[in-house]
């Protein structure tokens, strides 16, 4: 798992590399409209909707049946309450088209709330098998389980099987109707939680008794297992938790999975196969749980990967090669991926590696439990296949819609974002060129073109890869310039077939001798340098040469001016609320460090001046290597090392003026200068907290263990120059630097 991830973070950051000179094109592959081995776009078709929540789908000849807990079906465009037809708790529909078949079903119950919640069609796709809580369908009287004859859309009289309660999974071979639920005896027989009758009707000897409620049914590809999914702890009195595998003919125990393999607070909600594993999504309460996804091999079921994204599994299915799941992902920073923010719905991730993959459409949380999706299914019709998506979700792709939606093999429609620019110019020979990398939800390889001074041929071609999580910065340093002249730059991203406009004009003038602040920053080895001159948008520009760019939350104030240091740069404000920027790039704990800033502020509620946190979206819960100040206006520099260990400076820095602050950290410990000067130092704390963390400007958390902790996490103010080192800054090096930022 690991080193899958390691190897895509590898080919984010070589695509991403800055290049120089004009007309370079780089050697990464260029884009395509989707990026393999994803088959599926992440652009949402016209579909019906429900006025509730669907819970089971199934597909046959290129009609798909939804069933779930609705009374209407709607078109894709109407809201709620509007055009509406009947549609009790099923729906048929044109895998095509979206929109409703002729085929119409009532599910109902005399007393409390019909729902169907699963849904199997016979290998010869002439029968659909239904299952649920119901006791009629189309006024044909049944026990929450039912047939129904493709051909006519009528219920199969012949077919009459009691469940004493809901039935929630169904598999199905060419004789044998295997169910899963909460149901305890099947036709006035004992079968706990599962059970086994003939296509026909017939209940079978077949069993495999469960502790607790079954979720989950499948056959595995050569008919000979059966796989359960469920909340259960044993099978047939042998311990088996959440997952087991059982004989098709007897429903005799052929392989357990023991205490730990999946956690007991956690269970099962969907299985899916294909020719050689079988993939299981799964969902916990509490702390401690696995919500993630596992794929274990049919040789021999045993586990092929796992991935532990927390934000509960509710389905999955396999197209091409690639596993789609519908959760409400919220953290896969143990996957390597993004850290605890708002919740992603839909992934996809290879079946032989669970690094996730560049597919993002996105549902919310909707209705119920407010959880989003709940099941998947695939199709085909006309030579295009369909993925499509069940739940309890309201809107897709920020769009009105409601639990129901479907995605198709092809066209992609969808053009990337247009990229957000930052051209500078700090010395004569040279023009930088700085990008953040655009968005396409179906596709994370991107090609991008650069073109100067209006012209329509680019004179700069290069492809990189971004995620909705990680945009690397991309820079192209064109050292075709004269100094004193003024050019300008717009760029555009592709996918392939689809092109992004291009981007807002970027206009530099290239200046007749290089700033002297700027290029001594670069020159003592900066990692990161951000000096806030973007005009709008998200992105703030790394200068440093590394790309090690950042990312604005909550649209601060762009372009303050006066800024700190002499020259055209401006400084950024933030409102002292919920303005920030963090790192796009996470960063392992630095051994030796140094942090240097400047700022202005009037505040009395302190605030994080910069600091180094584990979240980017939300406030961290791991955080240190930080600078904040105090109501007083005192500025602490403070680490977590075996405790709280901080240095703090004078009172009164809150008063309006710039100050010019570095804190540095290495083998001879701690120390704070302010406006040029040693203001504290500790030569026995070396070390601070070890985790993978994000660097964060503006705000982040601050909590009670600190001392003299401010009244707000957030900083009110202006801030200018952020620059962070992997060394340890000497007194000489911060003296210069505020000599040269004050010209004197």
């Amino acid at each position: 798992m690991r080193s899958a991830v390691g190897v895509y973070t590898a080919v984010l950051t070589m695509a991403a590399a800055s290049l120089v000179g004009a007309g370079v094109v780089a050697s990464a592959p260029r884009a395509s409209a989707l990026t393999p081995p994803v088959g599926i776009t992440a652009d949402d078709l016209p579909t019906w909707q429900t006025n509730g929540i669907v819970w089971a789908m199934a597909e046959a000849n290129g009609v798909v049946f939804a069933g779930g807990t609705f009374s209407t079906v709607r078109p894709p465009d109407a809201s709620s309450g509007n055009s509406e037809q009947q549609a009790l708790n099923f729906v048929a529909l044109d895998a095509a088209t979206g929109a409703p078949t002729s085929c119409e079903l009532s599910f109902t119950i005399g007393s409390g709330t019909a729902t169907v919640r699963a849904l199997a069609v016979s290998p010869d796709g002439q029968t659909l098998y239904a299952g649920g809580q119901f006791g009629a369908v189309n006024g044909v009287g049944v026990s929450n389980v039912a047939a129904i004859d493709i051909a006519t859309c009528t219920p199969k009289s012949s077919f009459k099987v009691a469940a004493s309660a809901t039935v929630r999974a169904l598999a199905v071979t060419g004789e044998t109707v295997y169910l899963g639920g909460d149901f305890t005896s099947l036709e006035g027989r004992s079968r706990r939680y599962f059970g086994a009758v003939t296509t026909g009707g017939e209940l079978l000897p077949w069993t495999a008794d469960a502790d607790e409620p079954g979720r989950a049914v499948e056959v595995t590809p050569d008919g000979g297992k059966v796989l359960l999914g469920g909340d259960f702890f044993t099978v047939n009195g042998t311990g088996s938790h959440a997952l087991a595998v059982v004989d098709a003919t007897t429903g005799a125990l052929a392989k357990a999975y023991g205490s730990g393999f999946i956690p007991t607070a956690s269970v099962v909600k969907d299985i899916t196969t294909d020719a050689t594993g079988f993939y299981t999504g799964n969902e916990g309460t509490g702390g401690g749980v696995f919500d993630g996804r596992i794929a274990l091999n049919l040789s021999d079921f045993n586990q092929r990967w796992r991935d532990t994204c927390l934000g509960a599994t509710q389905a999955v299915a396999v197209h091409g090669g690639v596993l789609y799941s519908g959760s409400h992902a919220h953290d896969c920073s143990s996957m390597g991926a993004f850290p605890n923010q708002r919740r992603k719905h839909l992934l996809a991730e290879s079946v032989g590696n669970p690094a996730l993959l560049g597919w993002f459409p996105d549902t919310n949380d909707g209705l119920g439990e407010q959880i989003g999706p709940r099941v998947m299914a695939t199709s085909a019709k006309g030579g295009t296949d369909y993925l499509w998506v069940g739940g309890e979700f309201t809107t897709v792709n920020g769009a009105g819609q409601q639990s129901l939606t479907r995605f198709a093999s092809g066209p992609d429609t969808g053009a990337p974002s247009v990229p957000l620019v930052n051209a500078s110019s700090t010395k004569p020979d040279e023009v930088n060129v700085r990008w953040q990398s655009s968005l396409d939800l179906d596709d994370s390889q991107l090609t991008y073109r650069v073109y100067k001074n209006g012209a329509t041929t680019p004179i700069h071609t290069v492809s990189g890869a971004s995620l909705p999580w990680v945009r690397p910065q991309i820079t192209f340093r064109d050292t075709d310039v004269t100094p004193g002249s003024t050019y300008t730059y717009r760029i555009t991203a592709s996918d392939g077939t689809n092109t992004s406009a291009k981007s807002a004009t970027q206009s530099v003038t290239v200046p007749s001798a290089a700033e002297a602040y700027p290029e001594r920053i670069k020159a003592d080895g900066a990692s990161l340098y951000w000096r806030y001159d973007e005009a709008s948008g998200q992105f703030a520009a790394d200068a440093s040469g590394t790309d090690n760019s950042g990312v604005h939350r909550n649209a601060p104030s762009y372009r303050a001016t006066p800024a700190a240091v002499p020259g055209p740069s401006t400084a950024v404000g933030y409102n002292g609320t919920d303005e920030y920027t963090y790192s796009d790039r996470k960063h392992s704990r630095p051994a030796s460090y140094s942090i240097e800033t400047w700022f202005k502020t009037t505040t009395t509620q302190g605030g994080k001046i910069v600091g180094f946190g584990n979240r980017t979206q939300e406030p961290s819960s791991s955080y240190d290597k930080h600078l904040y100040m105090t109501n007083d206006g005192r500025v602490i520099f403070g680490v977590y090392s075996s405790g709280v260990r901080t240095i703090s400076s004078g009172s009164g820095l809150n008063d309006g003026r710039w100050h010019h602050v570095v804190a540095t950290q290495g083998s001879s410990g701690m120390r704070l200068y302010v406006d040029g000067s040693l203001r504290a130092s500790n030569l026995l704390v070396t070390g601070s907290q070890n985790y993978e963390g994000y660097w964060h400007v503006g705000g982040d958390s601050i909590n009670s263990s600190w001392p003299s902790t401010p009244t707000s996490d957030y900083f009110a103010g202006q801030i200018d120059e952020t620059a962070i080192y992997p060394s340890v800054l000497s007194s000489s090096q911060v003296s210069a630097h505020r000599g040269l930022g004050t010209g004197s």
